[in-house]
């Protein structure tokens, strides 16, 4: 057999390797490592994504409560809060999702190629990355936020509560990427129970300490709308801690070596290169939303607010998608660094059509009856007519948002976030470029349509990539091995364990 055949059709080694390491720790996670390689797809997604959306349903309850804190503090902070809160939700998005699925990629492949040594030296560079973002993030925000918030309409005292909150947040932004990203390399081993129980811990932290320092409960100062930063910064930096000793102490199954690795660019360049196009993808999303709430707010403040509201739900959505993300990142990752690229092409549609149909359910149930949601914010005739339009015309299609986001985690999986990005691209300039030439023939109707044939395109374009990539006649490398092989031998690959593209 030629060295190239032999090379295809054998998976390599396998977690065996890993599982002869000695203690229990290691063999349990040898053991994750195979069902992720080895047993039923849909059960074994929705066990681990399970973990994963309970977390992120915590997340959300307390960006509420967060909320309704700052509230009591009058109106000029609430709209503080408002303004910084895209920010925020772009770093949690690119620490936990994005930089952070670039993290949980690289140690899912290194471990489904039986490379536990690899796995464990990711975990430190994932570390360093997380700093260098950190500071980038404090860098800009704090540096340029006058300036930023500024230009997004703050004056006077809402301008100095958002200064007050993103201050804080972004002076400490290093508790939150390096727990984000270190969960979600905990999570490309398999392990979802840890970092969900850690980010639930989290979130009843920020929850109570949030209260205490925003309204001065008790002993604790009322520290005003700087309380809730603060809250945030130290109830995930506790995160941060508990999750550098848990991996520190070996109890993953992956040890946290902080000295005799040697920091190798080839390593950084395994997460960069998916981390840093999945987070352009992650900015091009908060720009569509920013940049399509400045051409709907020329239609007035009642339009502005009904479509804040109905914006807001496909926010909260990403989370959801994000559960079954993680866990598709994760089983994509190990077969394909385990050669099977059958399975993880299985893996890849069977999460995006459990993602579609839930948020697609989701999305149906807004366009037949938007006053679910609408209705909870508000009651003005003027504001519920404009978000009954967008919810009604974008609902619907929210099915091909949630398809492809799931293909886009599925995609950190494999290495592969080209297509994702162009799909994004794509959206964005539907949404923007054609949302600005429909609203001025059509009005605010056209402009929902527009935001609405660009969420379709972006999941549309994703799907398509996928499925014809395997039917390309050309040649291409293999990301994980560097093995060269055709499409046309991917698409005659037996659909077995053994088999590869």
């Amino acid at each position: 057999m030629p060295a190239e055949q032999a090379t295809m059709t054998s998976p390599g080694p396998l977690p065996e390797a890993a599982a002869a390491r000695p203690g229990v720790a290691a063999t349990r996670r040898a053991a994750m490592t195979r069902r992720l390689l080895d047993a039923p797809i849909a059960p074994t997604l929705l066990g681990l994504a399970a973990p994963n959306v309970v977390a992120v349903a915590a997340q959300t309850a307390v960006s509420m409560a967060e909320a309704w804190y700052v509230s009591r503090l009058g109106i000029d902070s609430l709209a503080g809060l408002a303004l910084v809160f895209p920010l925020v939700t772009m770093m949690q998005m690119m620490s936990a999702g994005a930089m952070g699925g670039g993290g949980a990629s690289a140690v899912a492949r290194a471990l489904g190629a039986g490379d536990t040594a690899k796995a464990e030296a990711l975990l430190l560079h994932i570390i360093v990355i997380a700093a260098g973002m950190a500071a980038l993030f404090s860098v800009v925000i704090l540096g340029f936020g006058r300036i930023f918030f500024g230009a997004l309409g703050g004056r006077g005292a809402v301008l100095d509560q958002a200064l007050a909150y993103s201050t804080v947040i972004f002076a400490g932004a290093i508790a939150v990427w390096v727990m984000n990203m270190l969960a979600s390399a905990i999570r490309g081993s398999g392990n979802m129970l840890i970092p969900a129980s850690v980010i639930l811990s989290v979130a009843a932290v920020q929850v109570a300490l949030g209260g205490a320092l925003v309204l001065g409960i008790g002993p604790f100062p009322q520290l005003g709308i700087a309380g809730a930063g603060a809250a945030q910064v130290i109830a995930f930096g506790l995160g941060g801690v508990f999750l550098i000793a848990y991996l520190r102490s070996g109890a993953a199954g992956l040890t946290l070596r902080l000295r005799g690795v040697r920091l190798q660019w080839a390593l950084f360049r395994e997460i960069l290169r998916v981390g840093l196009l999945a987070c352009i993808s992650a900015l091009l999303t908060c720009v569509t939303i920013i940049v399509v709430t400045g051409l709907v707010a020329r239609f007035g403040a009642a339009a502005l607010a009904g479509y804040g509201i109905g914006a807001r739900l496909e926010f909260l959505l990403i989370p959801i998608v994000f559960g079954i993300g993680a866990a598709l990142t994760a089983m994509v990752g190990t077969n394909v660094g385990a050669g099977n690229w059958p399975r993880a092409r299985r893996v890849a549609w069977t999460g995006a059509a459990i993602a579609g149909a839930v948020v697609g359910a989701i999305g149906l149930t807004v366009g037949l009856w938007p006053d679910l949601w609408i209705g909870i914010y508000t009651r003005d005739p003027g504001v519920l007519d404009a978000g009954r339009t967008y919810l009604r015309i974008v609902g619907p299609a929210y099915v091909f948002f949630g398809f492809g986001m799931a293909l886009y985690f599925a995609s950190q999986g494999a290495g592969r976030m080209q297509w994702p990005l162009i799909g994004g691209i794509l959206r964005l300039v539907v949404a923007i470029g054609g949302g600005w030439l429909a609203a001025s023939t059509f009005g605010l109707d056209g402009l929902f349509v527009a935001v609405a044939i660009g969420m379709a395109l972006f999941g549309t374009v994703i799907a398509a990539s996928i499925a014809l990539l395997a039917r390309l006649k050309r040649r291409w490398r293999d990301p994980c091995c560097g093995t060269v092989i055709t499409a046309r031998r991917w698409r005659a690959a037996p659909r077995s364990t053994e088999a590869v593209p």
